[in-house]
């Protein structure tokens, strides 16, 4: 007998906070997107992302071989947090004097805390509920073996859509993935179906064609990948395409059909974005010092871009807009001691003396 229904594992996950949840199975022979992750990474689309590359003795892929990672673990539970908010989406924002950051990095405490704090509240229901049977459990939010999205899908929470992100009917694409992998043999739930059908918004929005086909992604050519994972010069034919996006992309799930639907669908709230990173101003992210860049951002996603990587990003947007206003602060961070800085500078000083 199963130690908790996954129904009943949905009815505590809610209770710790989540706004979804569901139970997979771990034999990856039932999982075959796990065949598609290792094609993908042969293709060469995780591009300089290593953490995803690495392979164990055998050759194989340490991404997803949770046999090894967890010889233990006889389920995978998968919750999902929304991220939601009432601010506006960025193919709602116009103004050229203002960047893009992913709307998932505006909260004012770092996600990964919060969606972990949630998890080790689900981690102790189960506990409890478990009595005195010995149940083993690792809770993780980014930092497991597994391909999160994969199992997300075979424990219901949602599909994978055309522009690769785990899609739920009801909370669109905006959440959070939290993981709890535990030695307890529960019921897995059925798959999500695919509810993509013919719609193709995501792939015919993207500004520089990261998504090649329904389903694949390019990392290389992703906005999301550049402005964040990506270290030194981006290259010149996808710099146009990156707009005035900073730090992530979220125009693939803006133009979800799915996400419109649930942003309709339920109030939204702040829940505790900081203003000032929403459609925030060019020139106060350019004029950041590193110390400030430290403070500002010391428990957002947006440090992972490194000071550098926002600098360099925020030239790009600034040649991007056109804006004339930007010729200033741009031979600044030209004339600056940084050269990949200083060398998108001059790219971007060229685009507006063109426009």
């Amino acid at each position: 007998m199963p130690l908790l229904s996954s129904r009943r594992i949905r009815e505590l996950a809610i209770q710790a906070g989540f706004e979804a949840a569901g139970v997979s199975g771990v034999c990856a022979e039932d999982l075959p997107e796990l065949a598609h992750f290792e094609e993908w990474i042969e293709r060469g689309h995780a591009g300089e992302m290593e953490y995803l590359k690495k392979r164990d003795e055998q050759g194989r892929l340490t991404r997803g071989a949770l046999d090894r990672a967890a010889p233990w673990a006889r389920s995978v539970i998968v919750c999902a947090a929304d991220y939601s908010t009432r601010f506006p989406l960025s193919t709602e924002c116009s103004e050229p004097d203002r960047g893009w950051i992913s709307r998932y990095a505006w909260s004012k405490t770092d996600y990964h805390d919060d969606v972990l704090a949630r998890l080790r509240g689900l981690e102790q229901k189960i506990r409890e509920a478990a009595g005195p049977a010995a149940v083993r459990t690792w809770c993780y939010v980014d930092t497991g073996p597994l391909v999160e999205r994969v199992y997300a899908r075979h424990a219901g929470v949602g599909w994978i859509g055309k522009n690769t992100c785990v899609i739920n009917q009801q909370l669109g694409s905006w959440t959070f993935l939290g993981v709890i992998l535990t030695s307890a043999q529960l019921v897995a739930d059925a798959p999500a179906a695919d509810r993509c059908g013919s719609c193709t918004r995501c792939i015919d929005a993207c500004p520089t064609a990261a998504l090649i086909a329904p389903y694949q992604l390019d990392s290389r050519r992703c906005i999301a990948y550049l402005t964040i994972e990506k270290r030194g010069d981006i290259p010149e034919e996808l710099r146009g395409g990156m707009g005035r996006n900073v730090f992530g992309c979220d125009i693939c799930q803006d133009v979800c059909p799915w996400n419109s639907k649930a942003r309709h669908a339920r109030a939204h709230h702040a829940k505790g974005a900081r203003e000032e990173l929403v459609n925030p101003a060019l020139e106060w992210l350019a004029s950041l010092t590193e110390e400030e860049f430290r403070r500002v951002f010391r428990n957002s996603p947006v440090k992972r871009a490194k000071y550098s990587g926002l600098r360099r990003n925020v030239a790009i947007a600034m040649g991007n807009s056109g804006d004339a206003r930007f010729v200033p602060p741009l031979k600044k961070l030209a004339a600056d001691g940084d050269a990949v800085v200083a060398r998108h500078a001059r790219w971007a000083l060229k685009k507006i003396e063109e426009i």
